[in-house]
């Protein structure tokens, strides 16, 4: 058999609800005031409940007032695992690779929804596992005109089913393979407690590991302020070859102020590559020299092509959904790309940049569809798309 991908995280619906004006005075008593207190933050993730907690208003009736009362404009898969994962099958269309994704969901009409989109992608969903419990869902906010017209979302999320995985119950079968992605394991609790047990197996396994980041709602609810935890201890950061976060989660996972101050202490921590994404700004980068090519501490631009497509509005109905999670997945696709086919065996070093030329184009893709998944209706499709921006890029960036 040839390479094989596993991941783990969190797969769920997303109720799509663009043109929300985060400005709109009606609705300011829904935002955030403190750090961790349950109100809504452009670009960042609140737990259901908390938020409910917060507002003293039902769900619902919340949900209701924040949207005027509309039906979602779309519902589309999301979860950050399973989007990149899907992003990553799609780029590697025709090639020898398997992959596979590992979660929880509910044994209900949500989950199968879920299995009926994902079964329309190349992912496999053997080890998706039905428990007791809702299956997880969010209500996505998407503001087109904040930041300067870049646009932002905002994340209402209900955990659900997602809390049952743990990580005995990902198996041997999980470590058999080349790459291994931990997918934003703040969505599902009881991995992200467990990751640096996970990561230290997959190490010892051989694999390839890759961890990606999300707002940490949960231990910022805990800890306001203080800095988050990855996993039982910061050995995390020593087990990871590839870390992908945010400049807000850097900052918050970190403790620093700044983000070059942040790349440093990742440095110090052992992280063997790192990419901070810094939204419509450019990205941060670094490699110690060991599975990646030596890259010292450097930025990156985003795609000007796709910024120009979007002003172009060549596509009227896209949104910043799923960006940050096609963006990993094209990442990924790329490491897999310069990996020969065969565990432990690896074309000289991972071109860190070439990886991000691929991350860059299938997150900028994304601005140009609502959601973070998009369903092909021929294999190579999506590839055949996003080829245009990475090529693009890369001359962009003078290579």
């Amino acid at each position: 058999m040839g390479l094989r991908i596993s991941g783990a995280g969190c797969s769920l619906i997303d109720y799509l609800y663009t043109n929300i004006d985060f400005t709109d005075t009606s609705l300011q008593k829904y935002f955030s005031r403190l750090p961790g207190d349950g109100g809504i933050t452009p670009g960042k993730l609140v737990f259901a409940d908390e938020f409910e907690r917060f507002c003293g208003t039902a769900f619902p009736e919340a949900v209701e007032e924040i949207t005027g009362g509309r039906k979602p404009d779309a519902l589309n898969l999301g979860g950050p695992a399973i989007v990149a994962l899907i992003n990553t099958a799609q780029l590697l269309s025709g090639r020898d690779v398997h992959i596979d994704f590992y979660g929880s969901m509910g044994k209900d009409e949500t989950g199968n929804r879920i299995i009926e989109i994902i079964s329309k992608t190349p992912v496999n969903i053997d080890h998706y596992k039905k428990t007791d419990g809702i299956s997880p869902s969010t209500i996505v906010l998407s503001d087109p005109n904040y930041d300067n017209g870049n646009g932002e979302r905002a994340f209402i999320n209900n955990i659900g089913a997602a809390w049952n995985i743990r990580p005995e119950d990902l198996g041997e079968s999980f470590f058999d393979a080349d790459i291994v992605l931990f997918g934003a394991t703040g969505l599902v609790p009881r991995l992200h407690d467990g990751l640096t047990g996970l990561c230290r197996q997959a190490k010892q396994k051989g694999c390839i590991t890759v961890v990606s980041t999300v707002f940490d709602f949960r231990n910022e609810k805990k800890e306001p302020g203080k800095r988050w935890p990855l996993g039982e201890s910061d050995e995390t950061y020593r087990l990871t070859d590839l870390l992908i976060t945010d400049r807000e989660e850097a900052l918050r996972l970190s403790g620093m102020e700044s983000t070059e101050d942040a790349v440093s202490w990742f440095q110090d921590r052992g992280v063997g590559a790192l990419i901070v994404t810094c939204g419509a700004e450019n990205l941060h980068i670094y490699s110690q020299g060991n599975l990646f090519c030596r890259q010292k501490h450097t930025t990156l631009p985003i795609s000007e092509q796709v910024g120009i497509d979007l002003r172009k509005d060549l596509v009227k109905a896209g949104d910043t959904t799923g960006c940050g999670d096609n963006f990993t997945g094209g990442v990924i696709a790329s490491v897999a790309e310069q990996c020969t086919f065969g565990k432990d065996k690896v074309k000289e070093q991972i071109d860190l940049i070439e990886a991000v030329a691929w991350g860059v184009a299938s997150g900028g893709f994304a601005c140009l569809h609502v959601g973070g998944t998009y369903l092909e209706d021929t294999p190579g499709e999506k590839r055949e798309k996003i080829e245009r921006y990475h090529s693009l890029y890369l001359k962009q960036v003078g290579r």
